[in-house]
């Protein structure tokens, strides 16, 4: 459930003109931009980007970018995109660390609808002019690679139906590799790059049934600084497994802590205020006694401040 708060009904040029005036003189109306960018859905911010090019020839993304700054307007720029380009972005940035953030590359390709994927997938195409999987393939290296390209070239069926028995097969599987410590085997990424979610999510109930524990449990006492795979097995299984559970701990591992994560924070945020946010924030209130829109008035400040909890859903 998304807890973003828009109207039904607005007017996208008179949204594109106020603004226009927010962003017009000395200074910048930062709360003008709140009240409005901040209660638009996708469609509609598409809708004003749309209204304010035909009004001044002007891009607003360009625009904003050029009258905000710092954390405030990274968070303004990744939500007025369009969701898949937004992804495409998002991507695009973790592969080109100088150490490659799998983890994003990983949450895009496994929490999304197989749709929503070949959605990413074309955006990246067209604003960056090369394919996803070129790109990651070309900043990875070994079985890494391996399971990052199959996973983000994958267009998974997305139906409901189970195989009790191939569950229980492919449970065996990753049961011998998790002993075996054979976690690169290719029938593990292949189970876990070409079947359905829910027949994963049968699979990783009968791992849990036959051995007393969680696949993700197994992998996190294998996972090291030196291997890296075992703990992008673990993120992959998270995000297809339960991926507010997964959101939730991203958001805690953000701002627990000396400093934040303010990149995680954003992100999670952003991508997740029209999809299933107010689910993520009884999560985190049942893991850790709080409420998620005061860990981030707590730990944040200013218009980044006001725009996060904005899209948590705070009343203005």
């Amino acid at each position: 459930m998304a807890t973003l708060v828009a109207p039904v009904q607005h007017s996208h040029i008179e949204d594109a003109k106020a603004l226009y005036k927010a962003c017009k003189g000395w200074g910048t109306d930062e709360k003008a931009v709140i009240s409005i960018l901040g209660h638009r859905t996708a469609a509609q911010r598409q809708q004003i980007r749309l209204a304010y090019q035909n009004l001044y020839q002007e891009d607003l993304v360009k625009r904003l970018e050029s009258e905000l700054s710092g954390a405030f307007e990274k968070a303004v720029y990744r939500w007025i995109l369009e969701p898949a380009d937004r992804d495409a972005v998002l991507a695009n940035v973790a592969i080109k660390k100088a150490c490659p953030d799998y983890h994003v590359i990983i949450e895009i390709a496994c929490v999304h609808s197989p749709e929503e994927l070949l959605a990413v997938r074309r955006a990246y195409q067209l604003r960056y002019k090369l394919s996803l999987e070129e790109d990651v393939a070309a900043h990875t290296t070994g079985d890494l690679r391996k399971l990052l390209v199959a996973l983000v070239s994958v267009l998974r069926y997305d139906g409901p139906e189970i195989n009790a028995r191939l569950a229980k097969s492919e449970a065996d599987i990753l049961e011998d590799a998790t002993k075996n410590k054979a976690f690169n085997h290719e029938e593990v990424i292949r189970i876990l790059t070409t079947r359905s979610k829910a027949q994963l999510m049968a699979t990783f109930n009968r791992y849990r049934d036959d051995c007393g524990t969680s696949i993700t449990k197994s992998l996190l006492r294998e996972g090291d600084q030196v291997n890296e795979f075992p703990a992008a097995l673990r993120t992959a299984i998270r995000c297809i497994n339960n991926s507010n559970k997964y959101f939730e701990k991203i958001i805690r591992n953000a701002i627990k802590g000396a400093g934040t994560d303010e990149d995680a924070l954003t992100r999670v945020i952003v991508t997740r205020a029209e999809k299933d946010l107010k689910v993520i924030k009884e999560v985190y209130y049942k893991r850790n006694s709080v409420t998620l829109e005061q860990a981030v008035a707590k730990d944040t400040s200013g218009d980044y401040n006001a725009f996060l909890l904005t899209l948590l859903g705070k009343a203005d």
